[in-house]
């Protein structure tokens, strides 16, 4: 099985990639006013929030950036959906050198703190407790293709559709995208008749865990990569350990960024 990679590791070879797609400023015709902070400056300053998981309010100084302006240009990057072409364009070179295993899919997801905002519901276990889940559809190597956000009282299976569309459509060798699977694995959460026949009728093969049928580990020995994505996710970048964000769509826009490390082999 190929190792997920991801050829852009450096922060230069980040931000040449970046840069062409996030929105640019209008010069005022009028002249004048505050010239505006650079954008690399900006992607620098988000990565530092994700990785190290500080409130947007305790931003050092030393990166050049006002709080409300890096808040303020991640909000309008995420609204404008460059963060998702982003995802897109990075996603294109492992495809492009043939890394991205389409022959299996795995999907999964992970309940995660929400103190605020929308997509957040009672917790499965503690009701009382506001959660959000993190939706994580990946290759058969692990590298993540799609990240949704839903509430946590949200059955897995009504996610598993928004999940298939949402796949990107990546570049391949010879300059063809692909967006669709060979097959898709899934746990007993997903075991619902009318979704195996949706994903029948797009081409996709079904290999989802059947309720008092299959036991746990038939099919462990082919989810563990999505398992291990989801813990690099919340584990390993602190901003999606627990959801700050009052809009939804903010938590997926942090986690574009999280595609340009190498996960764990």
């Amino acid at each position: 099985m190929k190792a997920p990679i991801n050829c852009l590791r450096s922060p230069d070879e980040s931000w040449v990639l970046v840069e062409p797609l996030v929105p640019g400023f209008a010069v005022r015709p009028q002249g004048g006013g505050t010239a505006p902070v650079g954008d690399r400056a900006v992607f620098t300053a988000i990565v530092f929030v994700l990785t190290s998981g500080c409130a947007w309010r305790m931003l050092p100084s030393s990166f050049g950036v006002t709080v409300p302006t890096a808040h303020r240009r991640f909000t309008d990057w995420t609204k404008a959906g460059s963060l998702g072409q982003i995802h897109r364009a990075v996603l294109d070179e492992p495809g492009t050198a043939g890394l991205i295993d389409w022959c299996r899919a795995v999907v999964d997801a992970a309940t995660v703190r929400a103190r605020r905002g929308s997509l957040t519901g009672p917790n499965a276990v503690d009701r009382a407790k506001r959660r959000s889940k993190i939706h994580v559809l990946t290759d058969r190597a692990g590298l993540p293709l799609v990240v949704e956000v839903s509430a946590a009282n949200l059955n897995d299976h009504l996610a598993r559709r928004t999940l298939v569309r949402a796949v990107p459509a990546v570049r391949r060798r010879g300059g063809s995208r692909r967006f669709r699977p060979d097959k898709l694995h899934a746990d007993k959460a997903y075991d619902v008749k009318e979704l195996r026949r949706w994903l029948i009728d797009r081409g996709v093969m079904v290999r989802i865990s059947r309720r008092d049928i299959d036991t746990s580990d038939k099919l462990g020995r082919y989810r563990w990569v999505v398992e291990r994505t989801l813990a690099w996710l919340t584990n390993g970048y602190r901003r999606l350990s627990a959801r700050w964000e009052r809009h939804a769509r903010n938590c997926p826009g942090f986690a574009t960024f999280t595609c340009f490390k190498k996960p764990p082999t």
